[in-house]
């Protein structure tokens, strides 16, 4: 896990670099181009789905194959720390705890200072609702759900990944991930284009979205939050989430600190209804916001400790 942890610190000290040549970008512009060359509105429905499916095929296969190939010119660099190194890098791109932490705290700073505009323009860039009527306790809530769900897909879910097939297997989850959020959406265009996408990107994190919620309850315990009710509100209401992993993660947030997630939505000036998760012991504020980040980093460094102690990767 030496390069797991140097992933992590690599996040830590630069974050994401915004680039044309992010691997996620490059990844983001493959499926583009795939999407031209494969999507035609008028082809049938079950057609839809086929070339979807061989889109999400060429994807992984090129993503993989490319990892893979960069990892074996690593072993030729002479000296022995070299593959670790540069491993270590592609593995950050992979990871994003420092931009999640970043986001947070610039929402932070700015509903402490009152600017309510900028929060609401800015919030706007980590949800898919419509910001521009939120008051301060709906962006705090926005805030919190994304810093909950986004430590799944994010953090633990490549890191996941990394342990069981290293860097290549890391790399194509993130191209897996990024496929959903391109193309997995329920709407006119993508509902059969991008349902073998969706479809996938829910199996990729079924496993860490359950992880993700174990560790929350143990970093609660670690950071004095109450992870009794943490554990409480995973087993009550994970499953009342539209996505089948989702919930995991922000239920066992919302007992931790006390908060009462979900509720109504707007997306395009239409109004939608999410399960409530957890209870409104406290109202939410900015200082939950923090309380998400410090989760999100206990979460991650659990979870990278305990893979060192049990495989030593």
């Amino acid at each position: 896990m030496l390069t797991g942890i140097l992933a992590f610190f690599v996040d830590c000290i630069i974050g994401d670099p915004k680039s044309k040549w992010h691997p996620v970008v490059l990844m983001g512009n493959l499926i583009s181009l795939f999407e031209r060359l494969f999507y035609h509105p008028d082809d049938k429905d079950s057609r839809k789905f086929a070339w979807g499916a061989v889109l999400v095929l060429l994807v992984l296969w090129l993503t993989y194959a490319v990892a893979e190939g960069i990892m074996l010119l690593s072993y030729k660099i002479p000296w022995s720390f070299g593959s670790t190194a540069v491993g270590a890098v592609m593995l950050s791109f992979a990871i994003s705890p420092k931009s999640l932490a970043k986001a947070g705290k610039e929402l932070y700073g700015l509903l402490l200072a009152g600017d309510m505009t900028e929060a609401r323009r800015k919030v706007g860039w980590i949800v898919g609702r419509d910001t521009d009527k939120l008051d301060e306790p709906e962006i705090a809530r926005a805030t919190v759900e994304t810093i909950a769900e986004n430590t799944v897909d994010g953090i633990i879910a490549p890191l996941f990944f990394f342990v069981l097939g290293g860097v290549p297997l890391a790399m194509a989850y993130r191209a897996a991930n990024t496929m959903d959020s391109m193309i997995g959406y329920k709407n006119d265009k993508y509902l059969y284009f991008g349902r073998a996408a969706a479809r996938l990107d829910d199996v990729l994190n079924y496993i860490p979205a359950r992880i993700t919620a174990v560790l929350f309850i143990f970093a609660a315990w670690i950071l004095g939050y109450d992870y009794k009710f943490a554990y409480r509100m995973m087993l009550r209401d994970a499953k009342k989430h539209p996505s089948p992993n989702g919930g995991y993660a922000e239920a066992t947030v919302a007992g931790a600190l006390h908060v009462r997630l979900g509720g109504y939505n707007s997306y395009f000036g239409q109004q939608h209804f999410r399960a409530y998760m957890g209870e409104q012991i406290e109202a939410l504020g900015i200082k939950h916001i923090m309380g998400s980040i410090r989760l999100m980093y206990t979460a991650t460094v659990l979870f990278i400790i305990v893979c060192y102690a049990m495989f030593g990767l």
